[in-house]
């Protein structure tokens, strides 16, 4: 769980019924609601990563994959790449 402003309580991976300690941070926001300011983070275990990543960006919003404990903002979409992944290059 995330507190205001931006405080890690919890390193848990938010995955449903997963208790394994968060390692990454997926960002994503929907902009169809909210603006580039508004930015939500789900913590993720090793192996949940991608499932979180994959969820959020099936739904076309603009996300990011950092580090727990990294804040990171989350750019807008290029309309031809969409979202990308830590450690991929923007074009």
């Amino acid at each position: 769980m995330i507190d205001l402003p931006g405080q890690i309580e919890s390193k848990r991976c938010s995955r449903a019924g997963c208790r394994a300690e968060a390692t990454w941070a997926v960002h994503w926001r929907n902009p169809r609601i909210h603006g580039i300011d508004r930015v939500k983070t789900w913590l993720a275990c090793e192996e949940h990563r991608d499932y979180l990543y994959d969820y959020v960006e099936a739904r076309g919003f603009p996300v990011t994959i950092t580090p727990a404990g990294v804040v990171d903002r989350v750019p807008d979409p290029d309309p031809v790449s969409g979202a990308q992944r830590a450690g991929e290059q923007e074009e």
